[in-house]
């Protein structure tokens, strides 16, 4: 049997809270294992590592107000997308798609405005520096105080080409196997699989966003338990495609 569990009682994070801790302490009551997946969202990883920017600070510069009005967005909100991304893939329609700094192809570089928290003026979340990275932290920590390491999952909410609506994948993971290579392996037919690569860090945080939500739940963390993965742990990293290998250019 596969739990999803959601931790609850964490609360609002602020900018240099020990997320890390804090979500540790929320488990120890459910006595985590080595073999559980912890999956975090951004959100409150970003809100923890201060990557909160007040819009009323962003000087939108002449590109940014050309794509702005262009599309209907706020020109300060199209200056911190164009500093978070490498290259611009679509302006139109009211949509801006960008290759994040992260190799990430998204909507407005992972920039959010919704559930950023009480306070003055419009505010905007990017995304963590190194989300990976993020992940150990929260790995120590959780090892730390409750003794074991399980796998973390750092989440975010995606749209996809020729597809309705978003679904959860993995933007960093720590002690997970993200991505399982199966080609050379046979089927149940003994067939050699060609092309047969799992991304499983994209499949626990898509499970983990059911117990999430994607509006006012505040469900900011899910204990996966009873999943049983092959593979040596990658970071998320290893989940994005390589630019070369991108057919859609």
């Amino acid at each position: 049997m596969i739990e999803i569990r959601p931790i609850t009682g964490i609360g609002e994070i602020e900018k240099g809270e020990d997320l890390g801790g804090i979500l540790a302490r929320a488990l120890a009551p459910i006595a985590p294992k080595s073999s559980d997946f912890l999956v975090v969202t951004q959100k409150v990883v970003s809100k923890a590592e201060g990557q909160m920017v007040a819009l009323e600070d962003v000087v939108p510069g002449q590109r940014a107000t050309e794509i702005a009005g262009a599309i209907g967005k706020d020109p300060r909100l199209v200056e911190l997308v164009l500093a978070e991304s490498v290259e611009v893939l679509r302006a139109e329609r009211g949509v801006l798609i960008t290759r994040h700094r992260l190799g990430l192809v998204m909507a407005n570089s992972g920039i959010d405005c919704s559930n950023v928290g009480a306070g003055s003026g419009e505010r905007a979340l990017l995304l963590p520096l190194d989300p990976d990275a993020s992940a150990e932290r929260i790995a120590d920590a959780v090892e730390a105080l409750c003794g074991v390491r399980p796998g973390v999952v750092i989440s975010d909410s995606f749209g996809r080409p020729w597809r309705n609506g978003v679904v959860n994948v993995a933007v960093g993971c720590a002690g997970v196997p993200s991505i399982h290579d199966k080609r050379g392996e046979t089927d149940r037919d003994g067939r050699t699989l060609q092309a047969t690569l799992i991304a499983y860090g994209d499949l626990i945080a898509s499970a983990a966003g059911l117990a999430m939500g994607e509006a006012d739940e505040g469900v900011p963390a899910v204990l996966i338990r009873g999943l049983t993965l092959s593979g040596a742990p990658q970071p998320a990293s290893a989940l994005v495609r390589a630019v070369e290998e991108d057919l859609f250019r």
